[in-house]
């Protein structure tokens, strides 16, 4: 997910590949999974996707993704793709019949980092977010950012420290600056919000 600080609208979720030497195995820290495979649909081997970003356009007819389950990974390109009600539907090359469809659920549907559209100057990926230090602009630590929640109005970063956890919502009157190369979050924080 894409988190655009004009507006702060978030994106994307974790991971990202690369090639290990030797073989066509991707590290999983360069694979970015895009969703999960959460059931069949139909009997003619097409998959029910949850998108961790349902407003997410990476996935294409005729683009190539990387199935990961656990250490497992395997390449299928995507032969069909249309929605369906809070999902996508999904049609792999190989993947022809219920009992084929069955075998891949619970698979990370992902693509490699270098596949992902370029981000804006003022934008950053939901993975990028992840284990950034979040700093107020007074310079207070406030702690690691672990998760990001996508919810109905505004996507939330849940931060924590050894003394507690905290929801900083990613808003443009909160999130003053994101440093992709520094790692860090800089936030002025709203009158209570980083109360206990």
């Amino acid at each position: 997910m894409v988190c655009c600080l004009s507006s702060v609208v978030c994106d994307l979720a974790v991971l990202g590949w690369l090639y290990a030497s030797g073989n066509n195995t991707l590290a999983p820290e360069a694979l970015i999974a895009l969703g999960e495979i959460v059931n069949t649909h139909a009997t003619h081997g097409e998959l029910r996707v949850r998108l961790f970003n349902p407003h997410s356009t990476t996935l294409t007819c005729g683009a190539t993704v990387i199935l990961r389950r656990g250490t497992e990974q395997q390449a299928r390109r995507i032969v069909g793709l249309r929605s369906h009600k809070h999902l996508v539907l999904l049609t792999l090359d190989g993947c022809d019949s219920m009992t084929a469809a069955e075998a891949l659920i619970g698979c990370e549907v992902c693509v490699p980092e270098n596949q992902l559209p370029p981000v804006g100057v003022d934008e950053v990926y939901y993975y990028q977010l992840l284990g950034m230090t979040v700093v107020t602009t007074a310079g207070t630590e406030v702690g690691i950012v672990t998760e990001v929640i996508p919810t109905g109005s505004n996507d939330v970063c849940v931060v924590c420290s050894e003394a507690r956890e905290h929801l900083i919502p990613l808003i443009a009157d909160i999130v003053r600056h994101v440093d992709r190369e520094n790692k860090r979050l800089v936030i002025e924080p709203l009158p209570g919000l980083l109360d206990p």
